[in-house]
């Protein structure tokens, strides 16, 4: 019944009106409890292929997973995130040193690659983009967007258990290459700068990594950075937003960040 109800509000939704000036970018009918819900399925099925997502494992790499939940933690720590504790912030790293790239599926659950980590430099530039990450998944993006790619009908018939076979896996995949819109995109960088203003990082790290990336010359991008809005666009924004909110955070801590790539294999 629930289904058939959300299902006939959508289509009485006028959508010049789904933009709410408060709240995130766009409109969601899913509550967070299937955020929480379809997370979790994406989770399982990620975990389930090892081919297609090589997990390093946190027993055999301890020291790897120590540094990546510290950069974590000094977010979630800042408060500003609406669901710090709804959500379980679980995080994995995926080795696979030709990918640069880092994706959150819905409820908090946070994938980054080695190829990512290191290919960079800072650890502002990684804080930086796990606050983007994770500003997609606090920010509830991530369900709009795949709303729009897969239908309200068929999400809901995934969360109850009654979807398609193969389906879950085909949202799994395409949360790597997930295109946001303009407004999500700078929605998830302005947030990345709120959560790291309070903390002793650079809070435009982000800035720095889109900078980084972008004066390399024959790398394949990011699907974060080859989406719109343009990379200079999304700098001067950034650095633009920690002015606004006078953020006082000086700290790049290079020289810690290569005790994180020693750590991994």
């Amino acid at each position: 019944m629930r289904q058939y109800l959300l299902i006939g509000l959508l289509l009485l939704l006028d959508l010049d009106c789904r933009k709410k000036s408060s709240d995130s970018p766009g409109f969601n009918l899913f509550t967070v409890e299937d955020d929480l819900e379809l997370g979790a399925k994406v989770a399982a099925e990620i975990e389930s292929d090892p081919s297609k997502y090589p997990i390093l494992d946190s027993a055999q790499h301890p020291q790897a997973y120590r540094h990546l939940y510290r950069l974590r933690d000094s977010i979630l720590q800042t408060g500003k995130l609406t669901y710090t504790t709804k959500f379980p912030w679980r995080l994995r790293i995926i080795r696979d040193d030709s990918t640069l790239n880092a994706f959150c599926a819905p409820g908090g659950y946070i994938y980054v690659y080695t190829g990512l980590i290191k290919y960079l430099r800072t650890e502002a530039q990684l804080i930086g983009v796990m606050g983007h990450e994770m500003a997609h998944a606090d920010r509830r993006h991530t369900t709009q967007i795949l709303t729009q790619a897969y239908g309200v009908q068929t999400l809901l018939q995934l969360i109850s258990g009654q979807e398609q076979p193969g389906l879950i896996g085909q949202i799994a995949s395409s949360l790597l290459l997930l295109s946001f819109s303009r407004d999500h995109e700078r929605d998830a960088d302005r947030h990345s700068v709120i959560y790291l203003c309070p903390t002793t990082y650079r809070a435009d790290g982000a800035a720095d990594f889109f900078e980084y990336i972008t004066q390399q010359g024959g790398l394949r991008p990011p699907a974060f950075l080859s989406t719109h809005p343009d990379p200079g666009e999304r700098v001067q924004n950034i650095r633009s937003t920690k002015q606004e909110l006078g953020c006082t955070g000086t700290q790049d801590y290079e020289p810690r960040y290569a005790q994180i790539v020693a750590s991994l294999p």
